[in-house]
């Protein structure tokens, strides 16, 4: 039986296009393939997958720039491949809002189980793999200084108005109001957000922190130093 998740694959490799493909194919995943950015760009206002495999270089537009375009349409999760500076792609790819980082090469079977933990923490709550539209209402309501949060929704809104967040932002924000005045360790929130098999550095907690300052300045959340960060009383 196919699973009804929607995977966008995008990489000039044909070889690697093909080799991932059946991969993702073979674990019940529907998957449409792109080979340029302008192929992507010619469907980005039409459709969205549930999530989005990119690499970073094309030989037109490189996976940064789509990363920007998709975010400015879509909050679904997006995992970077790349076999450039592994750091430095690591670091800007957390930091513009993608979900997940692979450094080529890889085992292809180490893909598909890091989409598959993607999908599950992004879409496990809903009955039907799908994002919640900002119209339906939700029950469980959070007033958390200025913002309102609803963790069933996956939503935030400020003055009624919806705050886009990615699929790893929400997850840290909901990490804290289920823990709210504990002094949380880097290591713990990696484990929480990235998951058990996460490779890299705690680097990627402090730029998700920032991320999450910057677009919810009022968010009571304190860093304490040479340990984590902790959300202070609500």
């Amino acid at each position: 039986m196919s699973s009804p998740y929607v995977i966008y694959l995008v990489d000039d490799e044909t070889n690697l296009l093909q080799l991932l493909n059946s991969y993702l194919l073979n674990a019940g995943f529907q998957v449409k393939t792109f080979q340029s950015g302008s192929e992507v760009l010619a469907i980005l206002d039409k459709e969205q997958p549930h999530l989005w495999i990119l690499d970073i270089m094309l030989p037109d537009i490189d996976g940064y720039e789509l990363l920007r375009l998709i975010r400015k349409q879509s909050n679904v999760p997006i995992i970077f491949i790349s076999a450039r500076d592994q750091d430095m792609d690591k670091v800007l790819g957390l930091e513009l809002g993608s979900d997940d980082y692979l450094a080529k090469p890889f085992l292809p079977r180490e893909l598909v189980i890091r989409v598959q933990k993607l999908l599950q923490r992004t879409y496990e709550k809903a009955a039907v793999p799908t994002v919640a539209s900002p119209q339906q209402q939700y029950q469980d309501w959070l007033a958390v200084g200025p913002y309102l949060i609803s963790e069933k929704g996956r939503l935030i809104k400020e003055n009624e108005t919806p705050i886009d967040l990615t699929t790893k932002e929400f997850d840290l924000i909901s990490f804290f109001l289920r823990n709210p005045n504990q002094a949380l360790h880097r290591e713990q929130i990696l484990t929480a957000i990235w998951g058990d098999d996460y490779i890299g550095s705690d680097r990627a907690v402090d730029d998700l922190v920032k991320r999450i300052r910057r677009k919810l300045p009022e968010f009571p959340l304190e860093t304490v130093y040479g340990f984590g960060y902790r959300m202070t009383n609500l």
